[in-house]
């Protein structure tokens, strides 16, 4: 069990996807298979807001992880990694509350992961990622590790966009309301650790000045802009999380691992 999830050993057995739980024989066993798949989470340590931990994002990418891995563990041969548990983000740093790595620190790291863990034989590998801040960096790894690896297939995914075909028929906020510790997140840990959510919820929506900047969560937006989390709320949190549940978070949770039980199993066939 990755002690970071917590109380979600009851509700998902990691025994099966865990690759830290496993003797060295074990995981060459499974590396070695036949579209055998390595899941790789990439989370972060930042300032959520006054009401959620900074480690959401690490405990919300790795729990889906395995609930994702777990759901075709009897059928596909794979393992989750530790989570890579700090990622880049310096537009939080001023909160304070954030170990943030630099830019190509946190690329190396990844990179060399990558590289050890595929000597056990795997023909895939699935960077999850579970923070916007990352998502640059984890686009461009998949490209400097699959030029490096032209034998084996790497792919990477933001584990929220995986909601972006479901998530209007849950959310009740309007768009800039499932952000930064908004109502989506907020949701999520009132399903999976509700102990860790605090009550000082107040929402303020995402309100980037350029029409083609960032929106919400699901609503990216083609233009980069850098801002410090400053300039966009007080209490370093966007979104609406006074419209959070543990209902919409369990049900967010369920349809986020069908999904990702669907690619694992596309990226197992395609690699067999």
């Amino acid at each position: 069990m990755v002690a970071i999830v917590g109380d979600m050993e009851s509700a998902i057995d990691v025994s099966k996807t865990s690759w830290a739980s496993k003797p060295f024989q074990e995981i060459k066993e499974i590396g070695e298979r036949e579209g055998s798949i390595l899941v790789v989470p990439i989370g972060s340590i930042e300032q959520h807001g006054n009401h959620l931990p900074v480690a959401t994002d690490t405990i919300l990418v790795e729990a889906v992880a395995h609930f994702g891995a777990e759901r075709v563990a009897d059928e596909v041969p794979l393992l989750v990694t530790p989570t890579v548990w700090t990622g880049f983000s310096p537009h939080h740093l001023p909160f304070g509350g954030t170990i943030s790595l630099d830019f190509d620190t946190l690329r190396q790291m990844i990179e060399q992961t990558v590289d050890r863990a595929l000597e056990n034989g795997f023909d895939a590998v699935l960077l999850l990622n579970g923070h916007g801040g990352n998502m640059p960096l984890v686009d461009g790894v998949v490209n400097t590790i699959g030029s490096q690896h032209s034998d084996t297939e790497i792919l990477g995914l933001t584990y929220f966009e995986l909601a972006t075909e479901f998530i209007h028929d849950i959310r009740e906020s309007d768009n800039g309301g499932m952000a930064h510790g908004g109502e989506f997140e907020t949701s999520l840990l009132l399903h999976l650790r509700p102990e860790l959510v605090g009550e000082e919820r107040k929402a303020t929506y995402w309100d980037e000045p350029y029409d083609r900047g960032s929106k919400d969560l699901l609503n990216g937006g083609p233009l980069a802009v850098y801002r410090t989390f400053e300039e966009y709320s007080a209490s370093g949190a966007i979104g609406d999380p006074e419209l959070a549940s543990a209902e919409k978070g369990e049900e967010i949770f369920n349809l986020l691992g069908v999904e990702l039980e669907d690619l694992l199993r596309e990226i197992h066939g395609q690699n067999r």
